[in-house]
């Protein structure tokens, strides 16, 4: 029998990358740096995820539910945490949004765990030289639309398909990329767990299949391509993955009611995915080490 073609997906933010440190500890560098002064970072800290709270009740989804882009949606956090920390005879930089904005956008902010990058790079380079089934990277992510800037900057090469891009994207097909497309939530309208948002992955790897082979995309088959969806929140990760009918790989140092990927016996991804809809692994690495040399 013939190997399934493959389609994984990553989880963004704590699963390919994490902040370098505390997003609460990174807003005051920024803000000290350009003269704001006066406020202690554990009433920022307090202020900060007070408003993210806030703004999410207010503008859901980074501000997608209520027409608000992302970029005023960040500016009201901004505000919103360190207006109450500054004297009364004293304002906000102007440029204070936009540099925290910048910061968060690319590896200033960011940072992965040792070998991630090279362990994503090599999936597609084993469905470059020789392997016996097509393999599709993708990233389905609660977030806005910084992630793929951000993933660039640390080092991978992104395609510019996103969920939502309606434009043809001249010489897609005759490029290589470490991650083929995006689906983030701020461009889809829904967020995990919503099986939405897988269904948004799936219609992007229907164009995507179209768009190498020269096919109308009505004509893509996915039903040969095996669903792998790989987070580090078991409710919004394994669960969301699970309904839409993926198989999911919890990023975890290990549940005692899911199978560690170290345990399983199964030879071939084809029969690992059969016998385990959902498995947990202690790294990235391992994940994609185990993908490479199986049948």
């Amino acid at each position: 029998m013939a190997k399934r073609n493959l389609l994984v997906c990553f989880d963004a933010f704590g699963t390919l990358f994490k902040p370098k440190r505390s997003v609460a500890q990174q807003y005051s560098e920024v803000a000290r740096s350009l003269g704001v002064a006066g406020f202690n970072d554990k009433d920022l800290e307090k202020n900060l995820y007070a408003a993210i709270k806030d703004e999410s009740k207010k503008n859901p989804n980074y501000g997608k539910a209520t027409g608000l882009d992302a970029t005023k949606w960040w500016t009201n956090i901004t505000y919103k945490t360190f207006t109450p920390l500054i004297g009364e005879n004293q304002s906000l930089p102007a440029d204070l949004a936009p540099a925290l904005l910048h910061r968060f956008s690319s590896s200033d902010g960011y940072e992965t765990e040792p070998n991630v990058i090279s362990a994503v790079k090599s999936l597609k380079q084993t469905s470059r030289h020789g392997s016996a089934r097509s393999i599709a990277v993708g990233v389905i992510t609660n977030s806005d639309d910084r992630v793929p800037s951000i993933l660039s900057s640390l080092g991978l090469q992104v395609s510019p398909l996103r969920y939502g891009t309606t434009a043809e994207l001249l010489g897609l097909a005759e490029r290589s990329y470490d991650i083929d497309f995006h689906c983030m939530s701020y461009d889809v309208g829904v967020e995990k767990p919503d099986r939405g948002i897988f269904q948004a992955a799936e219609s992007m790897l229907v164009r995507l299949i179209a768009t190498r082979q020269g096919a109308n995309p009505a004509h893509a088959n996915v039903e040969d391509w095996q669903k792998v969806y790989v987070g580090d929140d078991y409710n919004k990760d394994v669960v969301g993955a699970r309904n839409a009918g993926w198989n999911a790989v919890l990023l975890s140092e290990g549940r005692g009611d899911i199978t560690k990927l170290e345990d399983v016996s199964a030879e071939s991804v084809d029969d690992l995915m059969r016998e385990h809809p959902v498995i947990t692994v202690r790294s990235i690495q391992e994940l994609v080490t185990w993908l490479n040399s199986s049948r």
